[in-house]
Formats: C-alpha cells, structure tokens, sequence
C-alpha cells in the first residue's frame, strides 16, 4: 500500500483451484497460498516461494493447566482446532500425530485461521499455527505456546500468470513478505 501508485486492493478467500481458475482468466494478480501452483492443473501459472515457517502448537492459559504430559503427549485426547481439509497443512499435522502417536480430539475444523484463533483463544481448543507469527498470536489471542515441530512446515507462495512478476503491487507485495516477515 505503500507504492507510488494508487492502489485498490481487493482479497478474497476462496477454495484453490477455483482461485486459480479467476488467476487464469486474468481476473486476480494473484493467489496467495500455502502450495505451490499443482502440477496437475492445465492453468498458466507459476508458483514464487515467499517464505516458509516451521509450526508451533497454543492453547489458552486455561486449557494449557489442564494439560498433562510433555509436548506433543499433553494434546493425547484433548480438544484440538483442526485446519480445514483443504489446507495443505492438515494433511501434515495428521501425519505428524500418527508418527507422534498422539490421538487430538477434533472439535473443529477452520478454513478461517483467524476464526480457528479466536475458539482457540477461548479455550475451545489446541490450535497450530506458523512459528513465525507466533509472538503476534500470543499478545493478540492471549494464549501460549505448548511446543513447537520442526518437521511440519508451513511455505506460502505467490502464484501470478507471470514468470517474472513485473506488476508493482505484486512486486510490492513479495518484496515485503521476503523482507520484513520472512527475513530473507
């Protein structure tokens, strides 16, 4: 919002293919999302790495003194916030508690992170998010950290119709996720 030029932001939330289906058809710049453009989909397009997080896991002071047992054993059969099954990372954090041999008791399931944090900040239940925001999730929800897992990884990638983005809010808009939240 910055740049020189006026500029009229419009976001919108939506399922993926359907989003790239608009990016195909030029009515988006761009998608913003946590996978890369698939393979498998006949659109134009070209996925740009912005950043990545590693993920940590929260609760409300709450719900946290109830917890028993070291991380990740403490979230064995309590109430979990589950990302929608859309999200790339859902199908990560299944895996991870398969391998971690932890059962979390799904209460619900977000397409919203903002909404997933605002349950979870009422204690409704565990909820993941990336590291990186970690310190902005504690002071704005109120909650705390249980742990963190290195293994699951959260990227978020800029995907336009250029291979070179070359449209200056684009550009904008990359230049400051690598450079003020990613630190790269």
């Amino acid at each position: 919002m910055t740049i020189e030029e006026p500029v009229r932001l419009v976001a919108t939330e939506g399922k993926f293919p359907e989003l790239l289906a608009q990016l195909a058809l030029h009515r988006l710049d761009l998608v913003i999302a946590d996978e890369p453009m698939p393979k498998r989909l006949s659109v134009r397009a070209y996925s740009h790495l912005l950043g990545r997080s590693s993920i940590s896991f929260f609760a409300s002071p709450t719900l946290a003194q109830g917890l028993t047992g070291g991380f990740p054993t403490c979230m064995n059969r309590q109430p979990f916030l589950a990302p929608g099954s859309n999200a790339y990372l859902r199908g990560q954090l299944d895996e991870w508690f398969t391998r971690a041999r932890v059962i979390p008791l799904v209460v619900g399931e977000f397409d919203d992170t903002a909404l997933m944090k605002a349950f979870g900040a009422e204690g409704q239940g565990v909820f993941a998010a990336p590291t990186l925001i970690e310190e902005e999730t504690c002071a704005h929800y109120g909650v705390s950290v249980l742990g963190r897992s290195a293994e699951l990884i959260e990227e978020f990638y800029a995907i336009s119709v250029e291979r070179r983005i070359s449209h200056p809010c684009v550009q904008a808009m990359g230049e400051a996720a690598r450079g003020h939240l990613f630190g790269a």
